[in-house]
């Protein structure tokens, strides 16, 4: 007997041949057609793949409950500053001690795989729980019951090989796995709004005197204006009154900090050059992590011209992956022997556009697992308002919450823009990503504000038919990033602006590793899982009371989430302050 597991992609449109086999699935789009997911076109090649190419899945082995129980204990213990653990993060090896995967697991899941000639198998180290097999297409389709097909991105001329509907495996093996990752669902390929070569709105002075094109969009130095970020690492010593050493803390080799990238997304060392030379700054790459395509995108030079360009001297690594798999990066983070402490990730999909709640769950225990290692992880939360990428529909119209946004165990960064053209205070950007969970209930780090939002009468909250009002709450916090005024970035040799929760996030993660620095500074430990800290700090943070995420959709004008005093669903707890998070540390 077997167990079918229901993976799929969204697509619009449905084929004839299309099952429905859950509420979750949704059938595809016809040979040639064109799909569209996550704001990427993608076509399902007329002819299938080669009998001999290969596929790489992504096989996350299940922990047993309890385990998983003690895993969510302990990540609160070790990062809630009330508690007397707190800091207390766990090695590698203790996380595989608390949440251990069975010989027996192993053994049954891998000998599955290896009935198959060739089937090449290789499992992550120590946590053992993601076993990562390649195979040619001929016997994925045998082993795993289903049809191999071939679709390519319109934009980026990326092609990869999916599932053409679900997969199945023995009873024995479903029950020692959550998900065969990698084999249904096609990525999510974010692209940042671009506005052209000319300048911005914005009249504060151009710092980058070197790049004409820049004046009236934000650079570095208006970032570092607004959330209050001194411009060296002196003058900040000088303004904390911390120890001397502090000049140099944020370059040693303890702090650390990442962006990771995808599906083509390189740099150039050029661009990167020229945005040095014109903004007067300092941005390097000090480690270059799994290679990068040659060709440059506008979405990496983005995360790396402001991540660096706000938080210079901060040890940055950039994470590469030809593949997009959500899955697989949050384990390797974890696994790496030494992950960088403060990660940045401008990537995502609907909840509803992934391909099972087992693999959004299997992904939160890695989350987790990355928490209580002393790991920060934050998430953009999307470009679209309260739709998301798959749209609110036409008749029974729903808000479609973001995924990982909706993870309880990340932090996730929406957009703001300026009120007026000059620096100062700040509105929800009206396509920022933000709502609450379908899948993920209320943390109890949030509870509280949550509840004061839904009670306030400027709140006007949505219909209640179009959200759930017992899911978890997303942002948490928020970053500039809307299209009244992009940020400068160079890419392809040329500026340009760019805007987009891309870039709100690297902005919030560049200030979070800033605040790390200060901590190893004093003998401290990385901030970690960093919610609890931003829910009991709220009061450190710009507080945004003005806007709505309504996205492009004309039906959600007047049903989308209001930014109001205190947190909401538009701006989180409001932007970074950093003056002010600098003293609660």
């Amino acid at each position: 007997m077997k167990l079918f597991l229901a993976l799929a992609l969204l697509v619009v449109g449905a084929s004839a041949s299309g099952v429905q086999l859950e509420p979750e699935l949704v059938t595809m789009a016809p040979s040639g057609k064109m799909a569209r997911h996550a704001q990427a076109l993608w076509t399902m090649d007329e002819k299938k793949p080669v009998a001999t190419a290969t596929i790489t899945v992504n096989v996350m082995l299940k922990h047993e409950a309890g385990d998983v129980a003690a895993l969510e204990e302990t990540l609160y213990a070790v990062s809630d500053p009330n508690s007397p653990k707190y800091g207390q993060h766990l090695s590698k090896e203790a996380l595989a001690d608390l949440v251990p995967i069975s010989d027996d697991k192993i053994k049954t899941v891998t000998e599955f795989f290896k009935t198959a000639n060739s089937a090449k198998t290789t499992l992550m180290m120590p946590g053992r729980d993601l076993l990562s097999v390649t195979l040619t297409v001929a016997d994925a389709e045998a082993l795993l019951e289903t049809t191999i097909r071939s679709f390519t991105h319109a934009a980026r001329g990326i092609t990869v090989l999916r599932s053409e509907a679900g997969y199945s495996v023995p009873a024995e093996v479903a029950e020692c796995i959550y998900v065969v990752g990698d084999l249904a669902n096609l990525p999510g390929l974010m692209t940042p709004f671009k506005t052209g070569l000319v300048g911005g709105a914005g009249t504060w002075p151009n710092a980058c005197t070197g790049l004409s094109s820049c004046q009236g969009l934000i650079t570095p130095s208006v970032l570092k204006q607004r959330y209050s970020v001194p411009n060296t690492t002196e003058e900040a010593a000088k303004k904390m009154n911390v120890v001397t050493n502090f000049v140099v803390a944020p370059s040693a080799t303890a702090n650390s900090m990442s962006v990771s990238e995808f599906q083509g997304q390189g740099f150039e060392q050029s661009d990167i050059d020229t945005f040095n030379k014109g903004c007067g700054v300092n941005v390097t790459v000090t480690n270059n992590d799994g290679g990068s395509p040659s060709s440059a995108g506008v979405e990496s030079e983005l995360d790396i011209e402001f991540i660096a360009g706000v938080s210079p001297n901060i040890p940055l690594t950039v994470l590469y992956d030809s593949e997009y798999s959500l899955l697989k990066w949050a384990t390797s983070l974890v696994a790496m022997a030494n992950p960088p402490l403060v990660n940045s990730v401008s990537y995502g999909n609907d909840e509803k556009q992934q391909s099972s709640t087992a693999y959004m769950f299997s992904c939160n225990v890695q989350f987790m697992k990355a928490g209580t290692a002393g790991l920060s992880i934050l998430f953009a939360s999307g470009d679209q308002g309260v739709c998301g990428r798959s749209g609110c529909g036409f008749f029974k119209k729903r808000f479609k919450p973001d995924f990982p946004g909706g993870s309880p165990f990340i932090t996730v960064v929406g957009g703001t823009d300026f009120v007026t053209d000059a620096i100062g205070d700040e509105t929800a950007w009206s396509s920022g990503g933000g709502g609450f969970s379908d899948t993920f209930p209320i943390p109890d780090y949030q509870a509280k504000l949550v509840a004061a939002y839904k009670a306030a009468p400027d709140a006007k909250l949505p219909k209640a038919s179009m959200w759930n009002n017992t899911g978890r709450g997303y942002p948490d916090i928020a970053a500039l990033g809307g299209q009244k005024t992009p940020y400068c970035v160079v890419t392809m040799g040329k500026a340009e602006g760019v805007a987009g929760t891309s870039a709100s996030c690297p902005t919030a993660s560049s200030i979070f590793a800033r605040l790390n620095g200060l901590r190893l500074a004093s003998g401290g430990k990385p901030l970690g899982f960093l919610n609890p800290f931003i829910y009991q700090n709220s009061d450190a943070f710009n507080d945004v009371t003005s806007g709505c995420n309504y996205g492009t959709a004309i039906i959600t004008k007047t049903n989308c989430f209001t930014a109001i005093k205190g947190w909401d669903a538009a701006t989180g707890v409001g932007t970074p302050n950093y003056a002010e998070l600098a003293k609660r540390i």
